[in-house]
């Protein structure tokens, strides 16, 4: 059975590779995201090059090897679902169970994991739309861009918020800025970076850096 620690090493490859189309992660990068000096993580990588759950090049990088990726979504699985659970069960605000998934994505049984999924009803997006892996590691297809590039005049619905942090999460909440919401694109400003929509008759407008993290589809895409 994998550590916490390389499950946690795994889970940020995965999602690092999902940022970079495929391509090898960088051990500098793969540090950074893990916060530790890079002869750390190079020295993990090289354990899990030997663990056969990674391909690592000293030169060119690392990916995921077919074992390591589905370990990766296993556990992905396991944290989306412990939020689901945590909010539409437990009430816990969608803006603080990002952290308390982090821990119990570790400590959950494949049993208790099954269970939860089922009274769940095998949902397939966590409370801030990202996909749930299926218990056979199929990720649900998800066709969507950030506001920061969606044509003005047009109508969209809000399928995903990337940012994970607390404070952006209540920021989103306060401005009805979340998943399955209806936004309207109304105004870009290139001067200001800023865009500018309109959201549940409200005017809101989004800095670039905030528009990239908040990902929508058409509305005819997707049902949630």
């Amino acid at each position: 059975m994998a550590t916490s620690t390389v499950e946690n090493y795994i889970k940020q490859i995965y999602l690092l590779q999902q940022n970079t189309s495929g391509e090898r992660v960088s051990v500098g990068k793969l540090a950074a995201m893990m916060g530790v000096v890079p002869g750390t993580a190079t020295s993990m990588v090289k354990a899990l090059a030997d663990s056969e759950l990674v391909e690592y090049e000293p030169r060119a990088g690392l990916r995921l090897t077919r074992g390591g990726e589905q370990l990766a979504l296993h556990v992905l699985r396991r944290h989306r679902l412990v939020e689901l659970f945590l909010v539409n069960v437990l009430g816990l605000d969608w803006s603080e169970v990002h952290e308390e998934a982090e821990d119990l994505e570790h400590a959950i049984s494949d049993k208790v994991l099954n269970k939860i999924d089922a009274y769940l009803n095998s949902p397939q997006f966590d409370p801030h739309g990202d996909p749930i892996p299926s218990a056979r590691g199929k990720v649900p297809d998800m066709e969507c861009r950030s506001i920061a590039d969606c044509p003005v005049g047009r109508s969209f619905r809000i399928s995903r918020i990337t940012d994970q942090d607390s404070k952006f999460l209540q920021f989103a909440e306060r401005n009805g800025l979340t998943p399955g919401v209806t936004i309207r694109i109304t105004d870009r400003n290139s001067e200001a970076d800023a865009v500018t929509i309109h959201v549940s008759g409200r005017r809101v407008m989004l800095g670039t850096s905030a528009a990239t993290k908040i990902l929508v589809e058409d509305k005819a895409a997707r049902t949630r």
